[in-house]
């Protein structure tokens, strides 16, 4: 499959589930285009899109907490991504926990 046949929402983003390759947690979700699934693929290291800040993002490159892309997966659908990755670091999260999935929702 390529890029563009994925399904982007109507600002150009799909949605991207990061997931550690030996622990399987679900460790961050995040948003890509066109442009950083690119970076990705191209580069080894996960690239996202940042809706706040409105620039790429290379995840880890200040932190040191790195993310080696192991594969990138699309689901049935082709509106989102599964990034399966080796952690480094730390962790995932900018709170410095593994996961960004820390906290559990309670009634």
């Amino acid at each position: 499959m390529k890029i563009s046949d994925l399904k982007f929402d109507d600002k150009g983003l799909i949605t991207c589930v990061v997931q550690d390759e030996a622990t399987k947690d679900v460790l961050m979700v995040a948003y890509m285009n066109e442009e950083s699934i690119k970076r990705t693929l191209e580069k080894g290291t996960t690239w996202f899109w940042s809706r706040s800040r409105q620039e790429y993002w290379n995840k880890g490159a200040t932190s040191g907490n790195m993310q080696e892309v192991v594969r990138l997966m699309y689901d049935c659908d082709a509106d989102c991504l599964l990034a399966t990755v080796r952690q480094g670091g730390k962790g995932a999260c900018h709170t410095g926990n593994w996961t960004c999935f820390y906290r559990e929702l309670t009634l």
